[in-house]
């Protein structure tokens, strides 16, 4: 009840300010309380289509100091809220082909990098949410739920997986802009 009250009054206190500033503070603060990785902040979100049919929701958490050109330099957390059902298998499928277009690999990386993701994630129902957590150097980390389902621990396999989404020569992108929007408005990294 208390914390009740004291929300209350820091919402009253902000809507001195005016509305849109006030709604826009608590959006933030929400915001960062939710980041999935410390220090980050939401910088942008975008929804990818195919053939008019919404496939899934993206989000990216990014720490200060992003540069979306080097985004393989910086730590960070991308989640997709699926709009439709899809097994892991299919997933890791579309992911090493969505991969060429970031950067080459042998045959030999593409099956091992293949499997290892089917085997790291989970199959897929509409409105399930998947986080993938970066950390350059590192392999990639898929959680659910709030916990861990699976990792890939291969650096150059995490870098070309997240490049699907913020690599230049991603196939969308349109959601890529969309996805490092803030990080151009905030002046931290240029497109």
């Amino acid at each position: 009840m208390k914390n009740i009250a004291i929300t209350a009054i820091f919402i009253s206190a902000l809507m001195a300010f005016g509305p849109q500033t006030a709604l826009a503070q608590v959006a933030e603060a929400s915001a960062a309380a939710a980041a999935p990785l410390s220090g980050a902040r939401l910088v942008g979100q975008g929804v990818l289509r195919f053939l008019g049919f919404e496939i899934y929701r993206a989000r990216l958490w990014v720490q200060p100091g992003f540069d979306a050109d080097n985004y393989a330099a910086h730590p960070l957390a991308l989640e997709l809220t699926y709009h439709r059902d899809f097994s892991a298998d299919a997933i890791a499928k579309r992911s090493i082909e969505e991969m060429r277009r970031v950067g080459s690999f042998t045959p030999q990386q593409a099956t091992r990098w293949q499997q290892a993701l089917a085997a790291a994630l989970p199959d897929v129902k509409a409105g399930d949410r998947l986080l993938g957590l970066y950390q350059p150097g590192a392999g990639a980390v898929f959680k659910m739920g709030g916990r861990v389902v699976g990792e890939v621990p291969d650096a150059e396999f995490s870098r070309l997986f997240f490049g699907i989404w913020l690599s230049p020569q991603t196939s969308e992108p349109g959601l890529r802009q969309e996805l490092i929007a803030a990080t151009r408005t905030a002046g931290q990294g240029q497109q």
